[in-house]
């Protein structure tokens, strides 16, 4: 079992996004006492790469070139890649 900080460190998101994503049923979570824990399973099944598909018109740049992956960039960027 995890904490909300041990999943946010995983998953390199902020521990308040982990408690919203439980709060709105997205990630399933016990509550003891005042903590929610997150099953290790619950959390390879939730997948956290969550990202919403982008308008049609943001496909391409104003000249026409395929618009590049700004999120993919980043996170190639953060974990050292």
């Amino acid at each position: 079992m995890l904490t909300v900080p041990e999943v946010a460190r995983r998953t390199g998101k902020n521990p308040e996004t982990i408690r919203r994503w439980i709060r709105e049923g997205k990630l399933r979570a016990t509550k003891v006492g005042t903590q929610h824990v997150v099953d290790e399973v619950d959390l390879e099944a939730f997948g956290s790469d969550e990202e919403l598909p982008a308008p049609a018109t943001w496909t391409t740049t104003a000249t026409g070139e395929p618009m590049p992956n700004v999120v993919r960039a980043l996170r190639l960027a953060r974990s050292g890649r």
